[in-house]
C-alpha cells in the first residue's frame, strides 16, 4: 500500500515539475508571435507610405498609363481598409483577407514596374531611382519579416499541439489558439511565362 502512495506521489510531483517548468512558454511564444506580426505590419506600412510618392513620380512621365496608376492606388486603399484586430492571427478568414489585399498590392506594384520599363527618362530620374531602391529594400524587409513571423508561429503552434505544452495550455491558458500563417496561392506558385 505504501509503495502505491509513493508511486502516486512521484507521478504527481513529476507532473507538477513538468507544468511549472513549462508554465511560461505559451505567453512567451505568444508575445514573440505578436512582435513578429508587428514587424510584418511595420514593413507593409513602410511600403504603403512609399507608394504615393512612387505613383506621383511615375504619373509625371506616364500620363497615359492611368489605369495602372489607379490600380496601384486602389490596391493601397484596399489594404488600408482592412481592420487589423487582435484575433486576426487566430481567424483564418480575416488573415486570408489581409493576405489577399497585400498580394493584390504586390501584384499592382509589379505591373507598375513593368510600365516603368517603357520610359527610359523615368528610369534615369533620381527621385524615381531613390523611391525604387527604397521599395525594393522594403520588399526584402517584408520577406524577412514574414519569414520571422512564420518561424515564431511554428514554435507557438508546436507548443500548443505537443506535450507538455498541450497540457499547460488546456489547464492554464485555455484561451490560447493556434495562430494563422502565410500561405502562397496556387496562382503565385505557377512559374511565370516569359516570351521573347
Amino acid at each position: 500500500m505504501r509503495s502505491i502512495f509513493i508511486t502516486i506521489g512521484i507521478i504527481v510531483l513529476a507532473f507538477i515539475i513538468l507544468i511549472t517548468t513549462n508554465i511560461n512558454n505559451i505567453p512567451k511564444l505568444d508575445e514573440n508571435v505578436n512582435a513578429a506580426w508587428s514587424q510584418v505590419q511595420n514593413q507593409y506600412k513602410r511600403r504603403a507610405d512609399l507608394i504615393p510618392n512612387l505613383v506621383a513620380t511615375v504619373k509625371g512621365y506616364a500620363k497615359h498609363e492611368k489605369s495602372t496608376l489607379e490600380e496601384v492606388t486602389k490596391a493601397r486603399a484596399s489594404v488600408g481598409k482592412i481592420n487589423i484586430s487582435e484575433n486576426m492571427l487566430s481567424n483564418a478568414q480575416q488573415f486570408e483577407q489581409f493576405q489577399k489585399a497585400q498580394g493584390a498590392l504586390s501584384s499592382a506594384l509589379s505591373r507598375l514596374m513593368i510600365v516603368v520599363e517603357k520610359y527610359p527618362q523615368l528610369k534615369a530620374d533620381k527621385n524615381f531611382l531613390a523611391l525604387q531602391s527604397q521599395l525594393e529594400g522594403t520588399e526584402n524587409r517584408i520577406s524577412v519579416a514574414r519569414r520571422d513571423y512564420i518561424q515564431t508561429v511554428k514554435k507557438y503552434n508546436t507548443e500548443l499541439r505537443t506535450y507538455p505544452g498541450k497540457i499547460v495550455a488546456a489547464i492554464i491558458y485555455p484561451e490560447a489558439k493556434v495562430k494563422q500563417n502565410f500561405t502562397v496561392s496556387l496562382q503565385d506558385q505557377e512559374t511565370p511565362k516569359v516570351n521573347f
